[in-house]
């Protein structure tokens, strides 16, 4: 259950550039649905992210295969992620 509330259909909760020349830079997400606000991923550094990442033989991650910040009503648990105790990252 989300504790953040009152987001759904507010302007701030979605965006959307269709001139972005990588647009939309996943699959998996329906266009009408491709959310961008969160086009570099707040949550990158978070050791445990809860994304679908794989790791590059160099330690970093390959976020290529993850859409969670990308799907328009995972906007309230970005925000409960982004809101709840800071994580040390593991990097």
């Amino acid at each position: 259950m989300s504790t953040c509330v009152g987001w759904r259909g507010k302007g701030f909760s979605f965006f959307q550039n269709r001139n972005c020349e990588y647009f939309p830079c996943h699959s998996g997400v329906e266009t009408e649905q491709f959310n961008c606000l969160f086009c570099f991923c707040p949550l990158y550094g978070c050791a445990d992210c809860g994304g679908a990442y794989t790791r590059q033989p160099n330690g970093l991650k390959d976020c290529d295969p993850c859409v969670f910040p990308h799907k328009r009503d995972n906007y309230g648990l970005m925000m409960e992620r982004l809101n709840g105790p800071a994580e040390p990252t593991r990097e």
